[in-house]
């Protein structure tokens, strides 16, 4: 096997990080047709296509986010030799770009990412959006991974690959009641209190729709909300009762600031990890989808 050729390298990098090639071959004041044969020896070299070519546009393959990912680290290593030398300073980092549909509950994103929000090694670049704005960036490995909470169909032309990483019950949370009042009695008192719940897109919506018709229950909407976070507040700072996931509302269960009033049965929302099929797992995004739903789903201690 023949050396690598660094210089290839590392026109290869600046291509990549510009996504273009003349704006490259301008930086690195050498030749379009230089620079793009330079890069044809590397793909040569290494057996595989670093871009997709589409007229004029370059998107990185998958050996290509590989390749851009190695010379990341190793043009960062060069920069690090000159810095332990020179000033006796030394970093080293690993990057995550993670992908959260705006409707994941927020404590849920925060108790996936945990194991690595305290590692000095990691930075982590959080981006939240819609599934198709987040699977946009995903096709092209701009984002490594993404939570959503619907499930997401591969295709021949999209591979994507979704698994099912954790799974709640849903419930009917709000503040306490005085002592004077009674307990809260499911389904009956439904129709008798005003309800926050999320959007009618939203698949716990449907599901909580279905049952109350199931069951004859009219009951009474106080506010329809899609954003979790909102949803989290208007519960706490409301006299509504409000239908979500455990999850979401999880510090104010634990210090009782809001109580469960009742499970919805047969109501869950699933949580959803959505990654590139790839042979090559990034080692941080292994371990995160390595550990079982109750380890992800677990609140942070006190």
């Amino acid at each position: 096997m023949s050396p690598l050729n660094f210089h290839h390298l590392r026109y290869f990098w600046a291509v990549a990080k510009e996504g273009n090639l003349t704006r490259a071959a301008g930086q690195l004041h050498v030749s379009q047709s230089a620079l793009s044969a330079q890069i044809k020896q590397l793909e040569a070299q290494l057996g595989q296509p670093l871009f997709h070519r589409t007229g004029r546009a370059l998107t990185l393959t998958e050996a290509g986010q590989l390749a851009f990912n190695y010379a990341e680290t190793i043009f960062a290593t060069g920069n690090e030799l000159v810095a332990v030398l020179r000033e006796g300073r030394r970093e080293e980092r690993q990057v995550l770009r993670i992908g959260a549909v705006a409707t994941v509950s927020r404590n849920f994103l925060e108790n996936f990412i945990r194991p690595v929000l305290d590692r000095p090694d990691v930075e982590l670049v959080l981006i939240s959006g819609s599934l198709v704005e987040l699977l946009a960036q995903l096709r092209v490995h701009s984002i490594d991974l993404i939570l959503a909470n619907q499930r997401v169909h591969a295709s021949s032309t999209e591979p994507w690959r979704c698994r099912r990483v954790a799974r709640q019950p849903v419930s009917l949370v709000g503040r306490p009641r005085s002592s004077s009042t009674s307990p809260f009695r499911f389904p009956e008192d439904l129709a008798h209190v005003p309800l926050l719940l999320p959007g009618r897109d939203n698949d716990i919506r449907a599901g909580f729709d279905l049952r109350c018709e199931q069951l004859g229950i009219r009951y009474q909407v106080r506010a329809e909300v899609d954003d979790m976070a909102l949803l989290r507040l208007l519960a706490r700072d409301s006299d509504s009762i409000a239908l979500l996931p455990s999850v979401v509302v999880q510090d104010e269960l634990r210090t009782g600031r809001l109580v469960e009033h009742a499970v919805v049965p047969d109501l869950y929302e699933n949580f959803y990890a959505v990654n590139m099929a790839r042979r090559y797992e990034p080692p941080l995004i292994e371990a995160l989808l390595g550990r079982s739903e109750a380890q992800i789903l677990q609140p942070p201690s006190d």
